[in-house]
């Protein structure tokens, strides 16, 4: 009898042991403040700001905007999330970081599932049915913001290129040589036309000569 009351009351103990610690750690995590995953929300604060204006209040379109905006961001935030969750799991699992960073992730995650809902519903209360697509055109948005951007890089890349390898850029340089002209606008002779001339003429003269001889 005694042989078998020991294995249980050990079990028990092991078991009951394990319990009450699991209840006090989750009691201390609950009730520890973890510092958040994301420092702040500038683009809902100002579209909060916006919402309150009364003298004189914002229009429409600068409130819709401002709301667009808030959707942008919190797409960022859900691809940065979705980003470093799995990292962070794996970290967690081989020990590299604490529960702190972990607790801080998942409670943002229920934060933005809230903050989500709520851009849906000020989305609707605009135009009705306009929270199925807010999410959506805020993605599109942020794909073009990232296609300019890249774009507009590309001369200073291009530049930066070119100095660190000293490649220098053709230059198309048309260079044209000017024409000397008389200034009495009269074409200049050359001279071998003078030359030319002169023997013509006393080549006549003599031959002119020749003929008033035979004629005597």
């Amino acid at each position: 009898m005694t042989s078998v009351l020991v294995p249980v009351a050990y079990v028990i103990i092991v078991f009951g042991g394990l319990f009450v610690f699991s209840y006090f750690y989750r009691k201390h995590t609950a009730s520890k403040s973890f510092e958040p995953y994301f420092p702040s929300h500038p683009e809902r604060n100002a579209y909060i700001t916006l919402l309150q204006k009364s003298d004189p209040p914002a229009h429409d379109a600068l409130l819709k905007s401002a709301l667009v905006r808030r959707a942008m961001a919190d797409v960022q935030r859900v691809l940065r999330i979705r980003e470093d969750k799995p990292a962070l799991q794996n970290l967690l699992q081989k020990g590299s970081v604490g529960d702190d960073l972990w607790n801080s992730l998942l409670a943002a995650e229920k934060e933005l599932e809230a903050e989500i809902m709520e851009v849906v519903a000020e989305a609707n209360s605009f135009v009705e049915g306009w929270g199925q697509v807010i999410f959506p055109t805020a993605n599109e948005m942020l794909a073009n913001e990232k296609i300019r951007a890249a774009f507009e890089k590309t001369n200073d890349a291009k530049a930066e290129f070119e100095e660190k390898y000293a490649i220098k850029s053709p230059s198309k340089t048309i260079s044209d040589a000017p024409s000397k002209a008389p200034s009495n606008g009269l074409l200049a002779t050359p001279a071998g036309g003078n030359a030319g001339a002169s023997d013509n003429e006393g080549s006549v003269t003599s031959k002119s000569g020749k003929k008033t001889k035979k004629r005597k």
